[in-house]
């Protein structure tokens, strides 16, 4: 008999639409999770109060934050907020946070993507830089303006891989090419993380949890877009599958 597929949890945005409130997430995670991952994505709805989180908990195999539209309210790490720092997404902080937190606890596999990256790095102390495209020699990692989605996710430059990290175990040493969607980045890097990825011009592109007995990688682009025919994609994705399989056996 074949072994259960394993179960994903994926924290839901929350967006108004039509007089409705809506608590969705974007295909594109869904669909890495279901055919590159090999788990049945699982989305939670930002409404739930930390115990109700751990109950989802105690039933899932892996934990995948996405990226979103909104930002982390600049409020959780110390900083005033700002029209640069919006849009925001309050009951999305409150349940990425209680999700990345317990997680870690739990050491369920965790693979937090582009705001999930910089949420994590929050969570767990540090802090976030907003425009950084207007610092003195940073890059624009902002998405281009085109009209095709394969445009605006295509690869675009290289991050430098740390050797002998746990990304480097996953994608090889040396440099792979990601994609680029964000205005905002690490600022003060959490005392509990592990820098395991930079652009070219500093900026931090992939952390790990500094002792997790587990998977537990932050990345700032967006291996999902291409887990269907980028290499490097696709081997992030096999490998939070595979721990998210050893964690349910394990269980």
């Amino acid at each position: 008999m074949p072994d259960a597929p394993t179960l994903i949890a994926v924290p839901a945005d929350t967006r108004r639409f039509e007089n409705y409130e809506w608590h969705a997430a974007p295909s594109t995670y869904l669909a890495a999770i279901s055919s590159a991952a090999g788990g049945v994505p699982i989305i939670v709805p930002a409404l739930l109060d930390e115990a109700a989180i751990g109950t989802v908990l105690d039933r899932v195999d892996g934990v995948l934050i996405t990226g979103s539209a909104s930002n982390v309210h600049p409020g959780r790490y110390g900083v005033e907020p700002t029209a640069a720092h919006e849009p925001f997404d309050p009951a999305r902080d409150r349940l990425t946070e209680a999700l990345i937190r317990l997680a870690l606890q739990r050491d369920i596999p965790l693979l937090a993507i582009c705001r999930g990256h910089q949420e994590l790095n929050v969570a767990l102390g540090g802090s976030l830089a907003t425009e950084i495209q207007e610092f003195d020699g940073r890059m624009d990692h902002r998405a281009p303006t085109h009209p095709e989605q394969d445009a605006r996710f295509a690869l675009r430059h290289p991050v430098s891989v740390e050797p002998g990290g746990r990304l480097a175990a996953i994608v090889g040493d040396g440099a792979v090419e990601v994609n680029s969607l964000h205005r905002q980045a690490i600022d003060r890097l959490a005392n509990g993380l592990s820098v395991e990825a930079r652009a070219p011009d500093g900026t931090v592109e992939a952390v790990s949890v500094s002792g997790a007995k587990g998977f537990a990688l932050g990345l700032q682009w967006h291996p999902e877009y291409w887990a269907s025919s980028d290499p490097a994609s696709r081997a992030i994705f096999e490998a939070f599958g595979d721990a998210c399989r050893q964690y349910r056996d394990a269980r």
